[in-house]
Order: structure tokens, then sequence, then C-alpha cells
């Protein structure tokens, strides 16, 4: 794709989702009253953030829902009854489902109908592939997200920029984590011989957090993550609208701050090797800019794919999710291998 175009699209989609959100929400995060960055970065830095232990998950599958479908209780509940149910859904082989890798999906932010449609389509391109597949909807998105809060309230949930309570904003990162290791912790209970996590934006830069934590995991596939806190001030240039701009540049030091905890993918490695973990990245991207290179850097260069999309169109590429799959089959295949 030619980077004018690329880039147009980032542009009008960030463009478009600032203007939707209400403007009490701007009139809120300009509000500089306590917003708890000194409890939330000492969360981050204590051993609450990630714990070394991880129970595996209870799913409970529904009868009346489409095949596979799952919830379970979040082991880390918040103070809303909807975002405490996890949901997902297991996409089984065939044939001896539990001795088969699985890959697990996790979208990107946003109560966007193409994350689960991509997701959906991945899972059958997995099956096909002789993986079992398994999806994960993220805390505050899609039936988590409470009912009083609107559509794009997920920006507030994990956006430093526009966050009206950084701990908040800390322990929905630190609830994803978890979800994500008590369903990995599940599956291999069950007798899978490996999981592997494949996240875009939103879900990579999970999948990021979570790896670094994590040594069952078989593979981590990230396509355009973000790195860090600060990188989101670089939105600031592609938003119009000076109250937009403004509040963005009001959060600099709060950015700068939260970027020396492990918010940071850059501050250590992940706990796997780095030949199973692999970069995508969109070189024409205004959304996260420079984060996988950063990733690649610090994480002693890992495999990258450097692809001429911007962060939307890079979601789109043809091909992409059947190439995904085979650098993946042979990683998942050593993963089983050593787990016999």
């Amino acid at each position: 794709m030619i980077a004018p175009l690329a880039k147009f699209i980032d542009r009008s989609v960030l463009q478009i989702g600032y203007a939707m959100l209400p403007q009490s929400t701007w009139r809120e995060a300009a509000n500089e009253r306590d917003l708890k960055l000194e409890q939330a970065v000492q969360f981050l830095n204590g051993p609450d953030f990630i714990p070394a232990e991880s129970q595996p998950a209870q799913l409970d599958f529904d009868p009346d829902a489409p095949g596979g479908c799952f919830r379970f209780p979040t082991p880390r509940p918040c103070g809303f009854a909807e975002n405490n149910v996890v949901h997902g859904r297991l996409y089984r082989c065939e044939d001896a489902w539990q001795e088969r890798p699985v890959i697990v999906s996790l979208h990107g932010g946003g109560d966007l109908p193409g994350n689960q449609l991509g997701f959906h389509l991945f899972a059958r391109r997995c099956l096909r592939a002789g993986f079992n597949a398994a999806t994960l909807e993220l805390p505050y998105h899609f039936q988590r997200r409470p009912r009083q809060y609107g559509p794009l309230s997920i920006l507030c949930q994990y956006s430093a920029v526009i966050s009206h309570d950084y701990l908040q904003m800390a322990k929905t990162y630190a609830q994803a984590i978890a979800e994500i290791r008590s369903l990995s912790g599940w599956l291999l209970a069950e007798g899978c011989p490996a999981v592997a996590l494949v996240g875009v934006s939103l879900g990579a830069y999970l999948a990021g957090l979570t790896g670094r934590g994590d040594a069952r995991l078989a593979s981590i596939v990230m396509a355009i993550p973000g790195t860090r806190m600060g990188l989101m001030l670089s939105q600031a240039e592609q938003v119009v609208g000076r109250r937009v701009r403004e509040v963005i540049l009001r959060r600099r030091a709060a950015c700068e701050e939260l970027d020396r905890t492990p918010l940071n993918l850059t501050l250590a490695r992940p706990a796997i090797s780095k030949e199973n973990v692999l970069l995508i990245e969109g070189m024409h991207d205004l959304m996260v800019s420079i984060g996988p290179e950063e990733i690649w850097q610090s994480w002693g260069q890992p495999e990258i794919w450097r692809l001429p999309h911007g962060h939307i169109s890079t979601v789109f590429i043809p091909g992409l999710m059947d190439r995904i799959l085979r650098w993946l089959a042979p990683r998942l295949e050593a993963g089983r291998k050593n787990n016999e």
C-alpha cells in the first residue's frame, strides 16, 4: 500500500475516534485532580502487578451459544459485575483436540465488529492447519463493557493519555494479563501440548506483557504493538483539535513516569527464546509509531516483518494470516515435542 493512503486511513481513524468521545471525557481528562499516579506506579512496580503464580481458569461452556463459547470468572475482579466475567470461544480440532497445540488470539482495542470477525476467520484457518484456536474478550470490551460506559470508553481504561484514574488503568492491564495466563493454564492442564499468543495492537501489547513473565508459552506473535505510554503522545500530532492536543501534552510527565515501570515493554525481555517471538511492523503506522522497532532492539532482535502498511491496513493484508500460521507451525510442533 502506498504510504500516503496508509497514513490517511490511520489519521482518519484517529480523528474519528477522538471526535466520537463525549465532550465530558475531555473536560474530565483536563481536570488535574488526583489521578492516583503515585499509587499506580507503586502497584506496577510491586509483586501484585504480575504475580508469580497463576491458577488455571474454570471454564463454563454455554450449551445455548455457538459451539465452544465459554466464560469464567476473572481472577482479578473489579467493581463492575459485567467486567468480572470473561467471555471467549474455543475452536477445537475434530480429532483428539487435547493432543493439538492452541493459538490464543487477542484482539485490538475498541468494540469494533472487525475485531471479532477477523479472529473468527483466523480461528477457522487455524483449524484447517491442524491447530486449536481460542478467542478472548479483553476487559471492558463487548459483553464486558459496563452498561453506563460509552462504546469508546475502553480508551479511558487503557490509555494514559485520557485516563481518569491511573491506578484503575494499571489494574485493567493486570486483569487482562491474569486472564490470558489463566486461560493458558486451563488449556495446558487439559493436555494441550503447546500454547501460542497472537495479538494485534492492544492485544499484541498484552501478549508482550504476558510473555515477559510466562515461560509456559511456546510462541508469541505481536502485530503492530505499542511499546510504552510515551508513544501515545505522538498521536497528538495526528489529532485535529486544540483541546485534545492540550490534554495529551499535559500528560507527558505522567507518561514518562509510567514508562519507568513494567508497562514499558523495552525494560525486560520475554521469558521465552527470541527465536519464538515474531514482531509485525506497519512501516507507515501512525498509531504506535516506532513501537515494534523498539521492542525488536531491546529484545535481542527477534524476527520482524516490516510491511509497507499503516496500523489499520496491516490487519487486512491478503495472506498474512496464513503466513503467520506457517511461521508458528514448527514452533508449536517443537513445543509439543518438548512437553511429551
